[in-house]
């Protein structure tokens, strides 16, 4: 079974280097890692007079793009194209595997899919050290302990979930990838969950596996979470026939109140204020996306983390 493993970059710092490091030392062979950049300058900012990447030569491919041609689902399919692994495994640029054996067992449920309906598989997400309490809390709620695999049967149980899938880390089988017509070709964002919404109603199946671990996490302020749900909501309202019978709504509310427990048996009292304010900024990021349509294109620009998207 051959692997390659594809990452997004935009000026990438040296966090790049720890992940590329992390990657060769896995326990399954990768054959290759290609890296999209987007403009060249920061990555030969980054590389220039360093010899760090020259031990990667090998097996690295990097290819540039302009700012203006990125977008979430186009930029990896073009990287798509130019694999042709068996199973490909999508990350970004700050994810670091927490051990060695992460590829290991991201791909593990593939050789032991029997029926061959397994399309995708993604990885547990940890805070790190530096994450606050409301990371940490995120973190865990999102990535619980537990793997489990979710098809068309699970959906009315779970809602938005069943088709919860993130690029951060992700393997996909190539062949069903292929017969699905890859990652949509234009979104803002959300290109994982919309591809794993496909698969799901296509009769596939996702599997979360919490056994392969990567450190990956934010400390947004208010107003960067307003306009990443901002682009959460546009990812939604643009593609109704995935996201109308599924609200968001009720995942929400399900982690407002395991959060207000957690921070009250806590006695955080401050934090739970923040988390608040950081629900509302959530809340109305996401609303609003939704709503775009309405909105004039002035004031979708101030809302949005991804200004390029409307020009």
């Amino acid at each position: 079974m051959e692997i390659d493993v594809i990452i997004p970059l935009y000026k990438p710092g040296r966090e790049l280097f720890r992940l590329l490091d992390m990657l060769s030392r896995q326990t399954v062979h990768i054959r290759r890692i290609i890296l999209m950049n987007t403009e060249e300058k920061y990555f030969e900012q980054l590389v220039y007079g360093n010899r760090s990447l020259e031990k990667y030569k090998n097996i690295i491919e990097v290819s540039h793009l302009s700012k203006r041609e990125f977008d979430h689902g186009r930029t990896r399919r073009t990287a798509v194209k130019k694999s042709s692994a068996d199973i490909f495994v999508m990350m970004t640029q700050d994810a670091v595997p927490c051990d060695e054996t992460l590829i290991e067992k991201l791909t593990a449920p593939f050789i032991n899919d029997a029926g061959g309906r397994l399309a995708v598989t993604y990885a547990r997400q940890l805070a790190d050290e530096n994450s606050s309490v409301l990371e940490r809390f995120t973190r865990r709620f999102n990535y619980p302990e537990n793997s489990c695999v979710k098809s068309a049967e699970d959906v009315d149980r779970l809602g938005i979930r069943a088709f919860f899938c993130s690029n951060v880390c992700a393997a996909y089988r190539r062949d069903i990838y292929d017969r699905l017509g890859g990652f949509v070709h234009r979104t803002i964002f959300n290109e994982d969950m919309i591809y794993a919404a496909d698969a799901v109603r296509a009769g596939y199946s996702i599997a979360y596996v919490a056994e392969a671990q990567v450190l990956h996490s934010h400390n947004y302020t208010c107003r960067q979470q307003l306009k990443r749900n901002f682009d959460l909501g546009v990812s939604q309202a643009e593609h109704p026939e995935i996201f109308a019978g599924v609200p968001s709504e009720r995942e929400g509310l399900r982690l407002v109140r395991e959060a207000t427990e957690y921070l009250r048996k806590n006695k955080l009292i401050r934090e739970m204020l923040y988390f608040y304010l950081q629900c509302i900024s959530k809340y109305t990021g996401y609303f609003l996306g939704r709503h775009y349509k309405r909105l004039p294109k002035k004031i979708i620009l101030m809302l949005t983390a991804n200004q390029d998207y409307w020009r």
